[in-house]
């Protein structure tokens, strides 16, 4: 089982959109028992929250379930669960960085290095910017990519 966990600073909007959109990728490619994934958020503020208005409508635009989601925040721990951890901007990944031990493994990324065509480096955040069409595009965009080099790298 490979373990993947996206990474956003509330868990509200990008990295549970991140978690929606590859779970349907892993389950129409039948990968359900082979890839499982989760997001948090580094912060606090939203733990036990659903996903945000913006992100639940453009996933069902989208035709992707987010049932049951909610808030959660990244811990310690995360990084001995899962093999990788994807972060949406510069400042999430140093944020794992800083909880990341020596010893540890795990595999810390940051989404857009999966985007191919990408003209930034951070997954802007639609809490702040309202562009979710945009920011599903190019999660969309990088899933198809991760999705790929996890069945060719982990699987």
């Amino acid at each position: 089982m490979v373990n993947i966990l996206f990474v956003c600073l509330g868990n509200i909007c990008r990295s549970p959109m991140a978690e929606a959109i590859l779970r349907q990728k892993v389950s129409a490619s039948g990968l359900e028992e082979q890839i499982h994934i989760e997001s948090a958020g580094t912060g606090h503020w939203h733990v036990g929250n659903p996903p945000h208005e913006g992100t639940l409508d453009i996933l069902a635009e989208n035709d992707i379930d987010s049932s049951g989601m909610k808030a959660r925040q990244v811990i310690e721990d995360d990084l001995e669960q899962f093999d990788i951890v994807v972060a949406m901007d510069a400042e999430n990944l140093g944020h794992l960085h800083t909880l990341k031990k020596p010893d540890q493994e795990v595999e810390i990324t940051r989404l857009l290095d999966y985007a191919e065509d990408a003209d930034e480096n951070d997954v802007p955040d639609p809490f702040f910017t309202g562009n979710f069409d945009e920011v599903y595009a190019m999660i969309d965009s990088a899933c198809n990519t991760l999705l790929e080099e996890v069945k060719e790298e982990w699987l």
